[in-house]
């Protein structure tokens, strides 16, 4: 049955990781109109992380208006239009969201770009309802979370190249020579992005992608929600995607990654700004640093997806990681960058394959293990100065790099008939990056906690993701679900 399912969805899956490109590539670009629009706008910094509000909720309302019109309906929306209708009908709404660039840039209209940010990421967040359950079940479902990753991999090239290219539309080159912003030319390339869209659209609908998912099985059973405060283990009859556990305990896990991910990066900026005097028109390479670190982490984590024997796939542990370096290097260096103080950057890498290393493949113990470092790179940095707590904010995206996929695989394990209920559901906690971002935009104030320790707001998202690696472990293995004896090998 596997090698059948990897055989039939070969192509598909394939196609399906565009749309992940594409997610990456905007998601990071935000990062660059930050500094930009308050720079020009002279916005206070929780103000000008209303771009990353806007877009992240804007997962939320898509999710809810999803979740509540398939119950009004009494059917999946997904499972009545199809998963490529479902993809195609999200990247045409993106691409209407681009339309509303254009005024926005001639006019300098900080409401027309969020809004324009925002039904972008209302497309979004249909083509992920569908997107992510398709490419954990097309091929063995084994290896169903190192496909996320490596699908994630694919996002995050859009990312490492996003504030690249917007940068060189607003900066008038790609090296940052023309230092004087130039807010009209952002439209340039998201207009481009939109005619991608629609192409993509038509692509996807006549693509091979599966109308339906298939489950082999149905759980007969959850964990009650009332275990989080017994403790206890309670047998009860399933009544839908909120009825279990890993689920529920896992939407709060979306929320607080996806927040210090993003937080993490759309104030790093105005961190290097104020502690190390970088002219905005020369953070662009920073950004691409941080988000190729989750190229990284996930690239390395999708070998085991590739069906390769345990030497090989030892070798391309290592190998890997610094492929995915060499790319981040090579387009920087194409875009005019001097890329020599990142070659530290190597030794830092280590950390992550050996995290990654000793996870072995078992999704809650690479969470916990990567949240773990994930706090200690944030403390580095907040009591750290210079280039060293830079770089140390910057490793955090090694350490957010595969806790998706884990997050995700933990959170839809044994949900069945209610898995594409349980991923919108999940999709709709994204609003985290907007939240969280905000969150620490405000304690970023000088007279509250300042830029540099305003990053204690991710050392606590961290540790609630430490605490769900445990909990959601004997949550499954509850249900009878135990990673560690599914023969599944070679990391997330």
């Amino acid at each position: 049955m596997p090698d059948k399912t990897t055989r039939n969805y070969g192509s598909a899956l394939y196609t399906l990781i565009t749309v992940f490109f594409f997610w990456g590539f905007v998601a990071a670009s935000n990062d660059i109109l930050i500094p930009v629009f308050k720079e020009k706008l002279h916005l206070e910094q929780w103000q000008s992380q209303m771009i990353s509000f806007a877009f992240y909720v804007a997962y939320t309302v898509g999710s809810i208006i999803y979740y509540f019109t398939s119950k009004a309906i009494g059917r999946d929306i997904l499972n009545k239009i199809g998963y490529k209708n479902g993809i195609a009908l999200g990247l045409i709404i993106s691409a209407l969201g681009t339309l509303l660039f254009y005024p926005a840039a001639e006019t300098a209209s900080f409401g027309l770009m969020i809004t324009g940010l925002f039904i972008v990421g209302l497309g979004f967040s249909l083509q992920q309802t569908a997107a992510n359950p398709l490419a954990i079940i097309l091929g063995d479902p084994k290896t169903g979370s190192q496909r996320l990753s490596m699908a994630g991999g694919v996002n995050n090239f859009g990312s490492t190249i996003g504030p690249l290219l917007v940068n060189w539309a607003i900066f008038g080159s790609i090296t940052g020579v023309a230092k004087v912003a130039d807010i009209a030319a952002v439209k340039f390339p998201y207009l481009i992005l939109g005619a991608v869209f629609l192409l993509f659209a038509l692509i996807f609908k006549f693509s091979s992608i599966p109308d339906k998912i298939e489950e082999e099985h149905e759980p007969d059973a959850a964990i009650s929600p009332t275990d989080i405060l017994t403790g206890e283990v309670k047998v009860v009859e399933q009544k839908g995607a909120l009825s279990y556990m890993q689920l529920l305990l896992g939407m709060i896990a979306i929320f607080v990654y996806v927040g210090v991910e993003v937080s993490t990066a759309s104030n790093l900026p105005e961190f290097m700004k104020e502690k190390l005097g970088t002219a905005t028109a020369d953070i662009a390479p920073f950004v691409s640093l941080y988000w190729a670190s989750l190229m990284i982490g996930r690239w390395t984590s999708s070998v085991g997806a590739f069906g390769f024997n345990e030497s090989v796939k030892k070798i391309m542990a290592l190998v890997t990681p610094y492929l995915a370096f060499g790319v981040f290097l090579l387009v920087n260096k194409i875009a005019g960058h001097d890329v020599t103080p990142f070659y530290v950057y190597a030794f830092v890498i280590v950390i992550m394959i050996i995290g990654d290393y000793l996870s072995k493949g078992n999704p809650a113990r690479q969470l916990l293990i990567f949240s773990a470092m994930g706090v200690a790179a944030l403390l580095t940095g907040m009591f750290t100065e210079g280039n060293i707590a830079v770089y140390a904010f910057i490793s955090v995206g090694l350490f957010c790099s595969t806790l998706w996929p884990c997050i995700y695989t933990l959170s839809i394990s044994g949900l069945g008939k209610f898995t594409n209920e349980g991923s919108s559901l999940l999709i709709m906690m994204i609003m985290g990056g907007g939240f969280v971002s905000l969150l620490q935009g405000y304690l970023a104030d000088p007279g509250i906690l300042g830029i540099q320790y305003s990053y204690i707001v991710g050392v606590l998202c961290f540790a609630y993701l430490a605490f769900y690696a445990v909990k959601a472990t004997s949550i499954l293995k509850a249900q009878g679900i135990d990673f560690d004896n599914m023969e599944m090998k070679g990391g997330h």
